[in-house]
């Protein structure tokens, strides 16, 4: 039975995420690994509809690399047809699902530059984003991936904004958002342990200046402020923590902040009671414990 190109693209239905989910959870395909035994198919000789059903099936039961195969014929030797259009989304999307997220990248590229109209277009970019989202690393490591991940998921946005693509994208941009904030948070503290001052003020200020809708802001205005009060610089750490106060009043940042405060003088009317709160205790060790 001839599979028609409606048909043969109701999957497309259960691409669209909800949340944060991925198209991984989204389709209960587990029955089995990748498995190419048995005669080799001359699938140049198949009717184009025909590899487009049997590479779904494949697909399906996790045969990537058969789904490729039969992905690519149609576009190799029916490529003028509407299966060859849908050939090569799918060809993306089953790159994604085997991790391979370079070739994913490339065949969905191809897909938006042949076809820019195409109502499946918006997917082709939101697919192309989580390629790039599935490779974002640990804080330890190099995060260009993080911000090739925010850079194609805010093209989903501004592209799509009304589209359920884009109400995932922005859910995803605020964790990379947060990720690269975690990242200079993290070199920031080397910096000042090593007591590189002037480079650990660059990695906080740049968390307060271009993430600070991230939970990393209140450390990072404390640790400014810490840091301006080794250098001596009184008034411009009561500055950042009146900034810290206006913005996250009643934290433990803000607290901390507040006590080295009154422990170097510089807040001239403490109470004797503030006086002896602000001495090492509690919120002391909180700040030390982070490094």
């Amino acid at each position: 039975m001839s599979l028609s190109r409606p048909a043969g693209l109701a999957i497309a239905a259960l691409l669209l995420l909800p949340g944060c989910q991925t198209i991984k959870s989204a389709l209960p395909w587990t029955t089995s690994d990748d498995d190419d035994s048995g005669p080799p198919l001359r699938l140049e000789e198949l009717p184009p509809d025909l590899l487009y059903k049997n590479g779904i099936d494949a697909l399906r039961k996790e045969s990537f690399s058969t789904a490729v195969k039969h992905f690519e014929a149609i576009q190799q030797n029916y490529p003028y047809s509407p299966w060859a259009t849908n050939a090569q989304l799918m060809e993306g999307y089953t790159e994604y699902r085997r991790n391979q997220y370079t070739e994913a990248v490339g065949q969905l590229d191809r897909y938006i530059q042949l076809h820019p109209t195409s109502k499946d277009v918006a997917y082709a970019y939101y697919l192309r984003a989580l390629c790039y989202y599935e490779q974002i690393a640990d804080i330890s490591r190099d995060q260009k991936g993080t911000s090739q991940a925010q850079a194609a998921l805010q093209e989903v946005v501004n592209r799509f904004p009304d589209s359920a693509y884009a109400r995932d994208a922005r859910l995803k941009i605020d964790l990379c958002r947060d990720h690269l904030a975690g990242k200079e948070m993290s070199i920031g503290r080397y910096y000042e342990k090593q007591n590189l001052y002037g480079a650990a003020i660059g990695r906080y200020q740049r968390v307060v200046d271009d993430f600070q809708t991230t939970n990393h802001t209140p450390e990072a205005l404390a640790r400014l402020t810490e840091i301006y009060l080794k250098l001596g610089m009184v008034d411009e750490a009561k500055r950042t923590a009146s900034v810290l106060n206006y913005n996250y009043p009643g934290s433990e940042w803000y607290q901390s902040s507040w006590n080295q405060l009154i422990t170097v003088g510089a807040v001239p009317n403490a109470s004797p009671q503030a006086v002896e709160q602000a001495k090492p205790g509690f919120f002391g060790r909180v700040w030390g414990s982070v490094f």
